[in-house]
C-alpha cells in the first residue's frame, strides 16, 4: 500500500490521467437503463444490433431489462426511447360540417413507441414522430367531421367519430413504430359573432318545432285515449240497463242528486238550495220506486 502511494507520490500527474480514462472507459461501457426508457443499440452510430428494456404491454415497467447493461465502448451507442404514453398537440383548426357550419376544432391525441426499432430506422428521434403525425391528425380530422353534422359532435356518435380518427392515424402511425392510445376533441365551437348566433337561433327553432310535433302527437293520443273510454263507458251503461234497467234508474238517479245537491265551489256539503214541487218526477227516487 505505501510502494503504491508512493509511486502514485512520484507520478501524480500520470496517475490522475489513468483515473480519468479509466473513468471515461467504464463511463462508455456501462449504462443504466430507467425504467421508463427503451434502448436501441447501434454500432459505430448507425447499424442497429440489439433492442433493451423494450415495451412490452404484457408486462409492467422495470420488471426486465431495466438496471445496469454493458457494450463495447467507443463503438457502440445507445439512443433512449420513452417507453411512456406521449402526447401530440394540434393547433386549432376550422373545420366545415355536413349542415354548411364552420367549427373551431382543438384536438390531440396520445401514442406510445412500440416498435423503437422501426422508429430509429425511419425517424431516429421522437419528436420526429410527433412532427410527422400531427398534420395527419388534422387531416383526418377534417376529413371525419366533414362528413357530420354540428349536432353529431353533440351526441353519442361522437365516440364513433374519435374511433374512426384512431384507426386511420394508427395506420400512419405503424410506419413510425408508434401506436396511437387514444384521440380526443377537447373544443368543437362555432366562431363568434354572427355565425354562432345564426346557428344558435336555428337550433331554438329546430327544437321548438320538435316540442310542438310532441305536443300535437301527445294531444292526438290523449283524444283517441278518452274516445275510447267513454265508448268503454257507453257499452258499460248500456249493458247495465239491459240487465236491470231500474236499478240503472236509481245509480244514475243518485249520481244526479250528488251533482245537484253537493256543492263543488267549496262551500260545504248540503249548503246548496232547490226549489222543486213534491211530485215532480225528478225527485221519485225520494218517495220511493214505483209511487
Amino acid at each position: 500500500m505505501n510502494g503504491i502511494l508512493a509511486r502514485i507520490g512520484r507520478y501524480p500527474v500520470a496517475f490522475a490521467i489513468g483515473a480519468v480514462a479509466l473513468i471515461i472507459l467504464l463511463a462508455s461501457t456501462f449504462s443504466i437503463v430507467p425504467e421508463t426508457r427503451q434502448g436501441v443499440v447501434l454500432r459505430f452510430g448507425g447499424e442497429p444490433v440489439r433492442i433493451i428494456n423494450r415495451y412490452n404491454a404484457k408486462q409492467p415497467f422495470g420488471g426486465d431489462g431495466a438496471g445496469l447493461v454493458a457494450r463495447i465502448p467507443f463503438v457502440e451507442s445507445i439512443t433512449w426511447i420513452d417507453k411512456r404514453i406521449l402526447s401530440i398537440e394540434m393547433e386549432q383548426q376550422q373545420v366545415l360540417s355536413t349542415d354548411q357550419l364552420r367549427l373551431q376544432v382543438d384536438a390531440f391525441a396520445r401514442f406510445r413507441i412500440v416498435d423503437p426499432l422501426r422508429m430509429v430506422i425511419t425517424a431516429r428521434e421522437v419528436d420526429n414522430v410527433a412532427a410527422q403525425l400531427k398534420p395527419i391528425l388534422g387531416s383526418a380530422l377534417r376529413n371525419e367531421l366533414g362528413k357530420r353534422t354540428f349536432a353529431a359532435l353533440l351526441s353519442p356518435e361522437r365516440g364513433e367519430v374519435m374511433d374512426n380518427i384512431q384507426k386511420g392515424l394508427n395506420r400512419v402511425a405503424r410506419q413510425y413504430g408508434a401506436e396511437i392510445v387514444d384521440v380526443r376533441i377537447k373544443r368543437a365551437d362555432l366562431p363568434e359573432g354572427a355565425p354562432l348566433d345564426s346557428a344558435l337561433a336555428r337550433m331554438r327553432t329546430a327544437r321548438n318545432q320538435e316540442a310542438r310535433t310532441i305536443q300535437a302527437q301527445g294531444l292526438k293520443q290523449a283524444q283517441i285515449i278518452r274516445a275510447q273510454a267513454d265508448a268503454d263507458a257507453a257499452k258499460t251503461y248500456a249493458a247495465a240497463f239491459g240487465k236491470d234497467p231500474s236499478f240503472y234508474d236509481f245509480y244514475r238517479a243518485m249520481q244526479s242528486y250528488e251533482q245537484t245537491f253537493v256543492n263543488d265551489t267549496g262551500s260545504p256539503k248540503g249548503s246548496s238550495s232547490i226549489i222543486l214541487s213534491p211530485d215532480n218526477s225528478y225527485l221519485k227516487e225520494f218517495q220511493g220506486r214505483g209511487r
